[in-house]
């Protein structure tokens, strides 16, 4: 894809982003249907009617795509270019009328083969293209590799705090016990270096938030693919460090995402996965 194309997928990226975040406003203080539910995790069955809507647009204009969602895929998961999406990122918020969601779409282009079997299969790809939307606060944050990022249309830049005692760190506490656990040991640990903590339950606004200079950090130890693809993009194209590992699990990862200046000081404090 030449940047003629990249930007035509941004367009169309967007069109889907905000149809989406149009449903879930109309949505927002009606009942909602839960399709399935976990100690730490809630699945509506608007996740799915949104997700629906966003590959419905994204397909009349590229049909070819694959299409990689959290509630199912479509088309071939290896294909050369595929979409990678979270139709409502902060599903429990959602459904508890906490108005701090959004939408993340990606397209990603493969440029590589997993050099082994035990290798996520993800590492073969790059995002190319990445929104996030958030319907509530009328934001929709843009990037195209190799572009600068934007929130609204006007350029983004992260953070230049370089100290862990003035900077603000968003944390997820993943879904698994394990997970949970391991984070808890780490959470009071970074409480007593940094000048705040914040834990807002979306972690692609998290992201975008580091991206724009609100937060300077977001770590979470285990958190899926559809979650990040977007929102590593912006903040990469922003300046910050989109730092990512896989781990065992299907699009399966443990994240540090910061300005650039914070990193080594997080893994000094610990780790938040066991």
């Amino acid at each position: 894809m030449n940047l003629s194309e990249r930007k035509r997928a941004l367009d169309c990226a967007k069109r889907a982003a905000m149809a989406a975040g149009k449903l879930m406003l109309k949505n927002f203080r009606l009942p909602k249907k839960i399709n399935e539910q976990s100690r730490h995790d809630i699945k509506l069955e608007l996740d799915v009617r949104c997700q629906k809507l966003i590959e419905i647009t994204l397909h009349k204009s590229f049909p070819k795509v694959a299409f990689l969602g959290e509630e199912g895929c479509s088309g071939d998961e290896g294909a050369k270019y595929r979409w990678v999406v979270d139709p409502i990122d902060g599903t429990v918020n959602f459904t508890y009328e906490i108005p701090h969601s959004c939408v993340s779409i990606a397209l990603q282009k493969k440029v590589a083969y997993a050099k082994s079997k035990t290798q996520s299969r993800d590492a073969a790809y790059e995002t190319l293209v990445g929104v996030v939307h958030d319907p509530f606060c009328r934001e929709t944050w843009t990037a195209i590799r190799g572009q600068p990022a934007f929130l609204n249309g006007k350029e983004i830049r992260t953070s230049q705090r370089a100290r862990l005692e003035e900077a603000i760190v968003s944390i997820g506490f993943g879904k698994s016990e394990t997970c949970v656990g391991a984070t808890l040991v780490y959470f009071p640990k970074l409480m007593g270096r940094v000048r705040k903590v914040r834990i807002m339950g979306a972690a692609a606004l998290g992201m975008v938030y580091v991206a724009s200079g609100r937060f300077d950090a977001y770590v979470e130890g285990n958190i899926r693919l559809w979650d990040i693809a977007a929102g590593g993009l912006i903040l990469e194209c922003a300046g910050g460090e989109f730092w990512h590992q896989a781990i065992a699990g299907e699009h399966a990862y443990r994240i540090i995402a910061n300005n650039g200046l914070l990193r080594c000081s997080l893994e000094r404090i610990g780790k938040i996965w066991s």
